[in-house]
């Protein structure tokens, strides 16, 4: 870290997304001072870093939101877009960069860092999401704060949009179809390498200004990128490429099957017309110490740190009862119990599959592992603490979170607290027959578990009473 009479106070936009949720942790071992910036401070009431952050309530398309959270910053992070609010995305990607750079530069921010896309602005025929994207860096650097723009492809991690769609089609589909166009080429980047780039950004003044293109040294075809992670899995795929396949169609049944919605799917889908290359790699002597691994072993990493254990909780960003959903390439079930509670379940079981402990920590997490022919299987029980507004915070004791004014919560809530019992089951599938469990199977098994753990309670409270 550089040498400052204190800690550089950093801003991190998009907080609740996938690499801005990551690189939190990474600035904060570092030793650096982070403030949020998010629409909803209260979805980030579950993450693990939550106490130890700023937050500030603000919208980057909302300019009077931003001064406050400019105040004092040293570095800001621009990790946003705007592709979930579907037609017209585009325009609100360029005021909002507007909205930013304006507001940086008033604040006195001596430096913005930026992720877009990697893609050659010379090509007649730009997809309009990495269009979008080349042009809010241009907006970024037009209020004058230097930028360090770094141009990045398909990223490689667990939670990856991009990863998540080729994972998740590569694991249902033994004949994988799709359009031509999917001999375009990429230079896909590693989570951890991209992350690497981002922290050592702040510590190499010579990169502010520059646009660096980053990915792995070897291009692929989008089509070899989802067959080599199907070998890498040990599955048997068979593309089919054709022509005249709607990009409509595609983002369709990827909306389905995937994790990824659709207005998401759609514009990645027509971004995949386009190569997305590394042109130029004179930039990259800026990081010597980082050294992009390969795709191949991208994908192994990403597939090793697949576990609960590391999986981002998105569902409880909005203090559910029950969530089904795709998430990180597994299944997830989570389902608050309703049940007076006051320790951990000891005798659950379910039908035909044999457990393992596979993790306890104290007397409030119990973790189950199955392995299974169709996948993995865990079942965790988590003993945690309610307010009247939701899922509050852990059983353990943690310091306070530092929140602004306007984003005070009432201390007062946390006076009326009563534990409640978290179920979560995590299904990491094996291919076709994985995903054909994971979308009938593993609802069934979850129900049965929650019945049984909400008999076993209320009969002990009635033993009690």
């Amino acid at each position: 870290m550089p040498n400052h009479p204190s800690p550089p106070r950093l801003l991190v936009t998009g907080a609740t997304g996938y690499i801005a949720s990551r690189l939190i942790p990474l600035l904060l071992e570092k030793g650096y001072t982070v403030r949020c910036l998010a629409r909803q401070p209260e979805r980030l009431r579950a993450r693990k870093w939550y106490q130890q952050v700023e937050i500030t309530a603000g919208d980057v398309t909302r300019p009077e939101s931003l001064p406050k959270a400019m105040q004092g910053i040293h570095t800001a992070y621009y990790l946003i877009h705007s592709m979930s609010a579907g037609h017209g995305y585009e325009h609100l990607d360029l005021q909002a960069a507007r909205n930013f750079a304006q507001a940086a530069r008033a604040a006195g921010v001596e430096h913005i860092i930026y992720v877009g896309g990697l893609a050659d602005p010379a090509e007649p025929n730009l997809a309009l999401h990495l269009k979008s994207r080349l042009e809010t860096g241009d907006a970024l650097r037009e209020a004058g704060v230097p930028v360090t723009e770094f141009r990045a492809g398909v990223i490689v991690g667990p939670g990856s949009v991009s990863f998540e769609m080729i994972r998740f089609i590569a694991e249902q589909f033994p004949l994988m179809v799709g359009p031509l166009w999917l001999k375009h080429r990429s230079q896909p980047i590693a989570t951890p390498d991209i992350l690497a780039y981002l922290v050592t950004a702040l510590e190499t003044p010579a990169c502010r200004g520059q646009i660096i293109e980053i990915g792995c040294e070897r291009a692929r075809t989008y089509i070899d990128i989802m067959t080599e992670y199907a070998r890498i899995r040990g599955l048997k795929r068979f593309p089919l490429l054709l022509p005249f396949v709607p990009p409509v169609l595609m983002a369709f049944f990827i909306d389905k099957l995937t994790p990824v919605n659709f207005a998401y799917a759609l514009p990645l889908v027509e971004g995949l017309k386009n190569n997305s290359l590394v042109k130029e790699r004179t930039p990259l002597r800026l990081f010597p110490s980082i050294q992009p691994m390969d795709y191949a072993e991208a994908v192994r990493r990403a597939l090793a740190d697949t576990h609960p254990e590391h999986i981002e909780r998105i569902w409880l960003d909005c203090t559910p009862k029950r969530a089904f959903l795709l998430h990180e390439g597994m299944f997830v079930d989570y389902r608050c119990l309703p049940v007076p509670v006051t320790g951990l379940p000891t005798d659950v079981f379910l039908p035909g599959i044999r457990f393992e402990q596979d993790k306890r920590c104290s007397e409030t997490l119990l973790r189950l592992k199955a392995c299974l022919s169709a996948g993995t299987l865990w079942v965790e029980w988590n003993l945690t603490r309610t307010n009247t507004e939701g899922r509050w915070y852990e059983e353990s004791k943690q310091p306070e979170p530092k929140l602004d004014c306007q984003n005070q919560i009432d201390a007062e809530n946390k006076l009326t607290t009563r534990k409640i019992l978290e179920q979560t089951l995590f299904f990491l599938p094996n291919g076709l027959p994985g995903a054909l469990f994971g979308y009938f199977i593993l609802p069934l098994l979850a129900r049965h578990a929650a019945n049984k753990v909400q008999k076993t309670a209320l009969q002990t409270s009635d033993k009690r009473d």
